[in-house]
């Protein structure tokens, strides 16, 4: 079976711009990408040659072969044969550090260039069509898959279809086992994950076709960036030995993982889509910024975390679907704030004289209260998380503007060993959960929205005096 090797010389269309009021203006520094590479300067690897020889290049889901006749003739284009490969022995930490300060187009044609037609960009009809966009840009050979879970969105299988056509290339589905989609719908229905986590259905409509991708390959490259998602992916490094999955050879180790927008903030990938006329999903103009399954996401309000879009009825540090379940690590603390791991505590949110800072007993006081003299309201918070940070800054402006008003404004950190008190007592879902506490209650009530400025909040707060 022939799979699609896209070329630089590709025809480039024209798509539709994507509206101004969407982007930040571009620094010029993200525009220095576009300049003809300089590759003398690349770190070099340690190479041996192997004695063995390969009649071909294995497809990306290292399936048998088909008969050509179901092959469409634009995917009969393959890369150069292999004769002799290359076994590389090398430090891929080191070269992460060397790659530190580079640019995204520098490090998708360092890919490019060591794993030729063994790497593959996974594309989810996101963001991240600005992986295709820099191989592209590199004048090399580079191939493309994507995880086609049954539950996506139409408006994504239109970006998949007109990013085909503008690159002049076939993406590489790979589709989930029929029968393994059966059985879990019929055992537990179609929307199961809503009631015991994602996880499930994410590892058989994702995972495990990505698996079988992943065996076909040597290394891959993903849109991961820093800022992306709480809890999970701030240590994302440039490249990596891939810690979960395995690749072509078999074995811990026997895989790569580029992630040439580690580094890259939101919006400059943004001004680069923008500056380079790139086809995006129609979603992301209707406030869809991180874009998965069409049950599993929707769009991000006002003071909202992008991946808040995603999974919102579970907690920060859960908001991976397994495909990169490597970035999540225990959180295990001590009673003195430090991780098992021996780092030092994340700095707390909230820090405000306006701000009260409430401990067990004072929210057990609270609850006991049947006649308060003044109402209170409480965000139930975990400092680690990228959605409390988000609203750090509303909150501390809402409680400035409630101090002395009658409206006392805390916090009440409900991780970790409160973490079960905080579900049973005060309706904690996920974090940030805020309470409010009305004078002449013992009933809290909890704020039903996720629009957290400050013009929202007070709108609660009002409602309830």
């Amino acid at each position: 079976m022939a799979f699609s090797v896209s070329s630089s010389s590709a025809a480039v269309h024209s798509s539709s711009p994507i509206p101004s009021s969407s982007f930040e203006q571009p620094r010029a520094a993200q525009f220095g990408a576009f300049q003809p590479l300089d590759r003398s300067h690349l770190p070099t690897s340690s190479v041996k040659l192997s004695r063995r020889r390969c009649a071909a290049v294995k497809p990306l889901n290292a399936e048998p072969k088909r008969s050509d006749s179901i092959v469409p003739s634009a995917a009969t284009v393959v890369a150069p044969e292999v004769l002799e490969k290359a076994e590389v022995e090398e430090d891929f930490q080191k070269l992460a550090e060397d790659l530190q300060n580079a640019f995204p187009l520098e490090i998708m044609d360092k890919a490019l260039e060591k794993f030729g037609n063994d790497i593959a960009i996974a594309f989810s009809g996101a963001e991240d069509v600005a992986l295709i966009e820099y191989a592209h840009l590199t004048g090399r050979p580079y191939r493309v898959f994507s995880l086609d879970t049954g539950r996506l969105n139409p408006e994504t299988y239109r970006l998949f279809d007109e990013v085909e056509k503008k690159y002049g290339i076939r993406i590489e589905y790979m589709f989930p086992d029929a029968l393994e989609v059966q059985a879990l719908v019929r055992s537990k229905g179609l929307f199961s994950f809503y009631e015991d986590g994602h996880q499930e259905c994410c590892r058989v409509r994702k995972v495990r076709p990505l698996r079988r991708a992943l065996k076909g390959l040597r290394a891959w490259i993903t849109g991961q960036r820093k800022d992306q998602s709480p809890g999970t992916r701030s240590e994302v490094p440039i490249v990596q030995v891939d810690p979960v999955f395995e690749g072509l050879d078999g074995g811990v180790g026997s895989l790569v993982k580029w992630n040439p927008v580690a580094n890259v903030k939101g919006n400059d990938v943004w001004n680069f889509l923008r500056a380079m006329n790139v086809p995006v999903n129609s979603l992301h103009a209707q406030g869809y910024i991180s874009i998965g399954c069409e049950p599993c996401t929707r769009p991000v309000l006002p003071g909202q975390h992008e991946r808040e879009g995603r999974w919102w009825w579970e907690d920060a540090k859960a908001k991976e679907c397994g495909l990169h379940k490597g970035n999540i690590k225990e959180e295990n603390s001590t009673s003195n704030g430090v991780n098992a791991s021996g780092t030092a505590p994340v700095a707390d949110l909230f820090t405000s004289e306006n701000v009260v800072t409430l401990s067990r007993q004072g929210v057990d006081n609270l609850l006991k209260l049947e006649n308060r003299q003044e109402a209170w309201l409480v965000v139930l918070y975990a400092p680690w998380c990228q959605y409390c940070q988000a609203m750090e800054g509303s909150y501390v402006e809402l409680a400035e503007a409630l101090a002395g008003s009658g409206v006392k404004v805390a916090k009440f950190r409900a991780d970790g060993e409160e973490k079960a008190f905080a579900q049973q007592q005060l309706q904690l879902g996920s974090f940030p959960t805020i309470v409010f506490f009305p004078k002449h209650s013992v009933r809290s009530i909890k704020y039903p929205s996720e629009n957290r400025d400050v013009a929202s909040l007070m709108a609660f707060v009002n409602a309830l005096q």
